[in-house]
């Protein structure tokens, strides 16, 4: 992997990240165009750059995330289920699922279905939250363990499900990112033999870092603005799009 696929895949982290589209599956499919091999370094490095990108939720949630202590409460109780599920099955997604092109196609299309007939159908809930709620929508972000899913988009509708108004749930999907991304990248760094990167490797996840955070930045304060006067019609349109396109392209091909 050189510079300049490094710089386009810190830009399409930071851009997919908190949209509903699947940032892991856009980084697989990203990296299947560029002629970039999955190795262990490249799983890696798609997973810890995530890091750059929670990193702009921290600074722009700053002053909301100091002493909250009833908002550490919410996104611990819906942090839970991932965690769990990471532990016991982060050998199998790790070896099956990241940069299984065909899982990312089937996802990104009945993803976008779902999230049309969603818009369609719901009918807006505006409630107080319990734990339980909290413990749901936790759930809800465990189906985006599957490459394409799209951890943005199952906290966010799970979210509108159980009751939360879409700036809102979409406020509280930036935020939960911030345990379950960092578990994540955790995770990685702990099931990885370091030792064995070279020094323009370690270099090459620095600007993905940053590129990343830069990115994440302004798509952030962006998808605030957007969701206060827009459903998700149009994600749900583009991932139908992207899927056929990474079946034409990837698979029929």
């Amino acid at each position: 992997m050189n510079l300049i696929q490094t710089i386009i895949l810190s830009i399409v982290e930071g851009v997919a990240e908190f949209l509903p589209i699947s940032s892991t599956g856009h980084l697989i499919l990203t990296s299947s165009l560029l002629k970039i091999s999955q190795t262990e370094f490249v799983k890696s490095f798609e997973i810890i750059i995530q890091l750059g990108a929670i990193l702009a939720v921290v600074v722009i949630y700053f002053k909301k995330l100091i002493l909250n202590f009833n908002l550490y409460w919410n996104l611990f109780v819906a942090f839970l289920p991932s965690a769990v599920f990471g532990l016991f099955f982060y050998k199998y997604i790790r070896m099956y699922l990241i940069g299984n092109n065909t899982v990312v196609i089937w996802s990104l299309l009945i993803g976008g279905i779902v999230m049309l007939l969603f818009e369609r159908f719901h009918k807006p809930v505006h409630r107080s939250l319990s734990t339980v709620h909290y413990l749901l929508i936790g759930l809800f972000q465990v189906l985006s363990m599957i490459p394409g899913v799209s951890r943005a988009f199952t906290t966010i509708f799970g979210g509108m499900i159980v009751g939360l108004d879409r700036k809102k749930a979409t406020e509280f999907s930036f935020l939960l990112a911030i345990p379950t991304m960092a578990a994540a990248s955790g995770l990685d760094l702990i099931k990885t033999d370091l030792s064995v990167w070279t020094k323009n490797e370690f270099g090459l996840l620095a600007v993905g870092f940053v590129g990343s955070f830069l990115t994440a930045y302004v798509v952030i304060k962006w998808l605030i603005k957007f969701v206060q006067n827009n459903d998700f019609k149009i994600f749900g349109i583009y991932r139908i799009i992207i899927g056929l396109l990474g079946y034409w392209v990837l698979i029929r091909n």
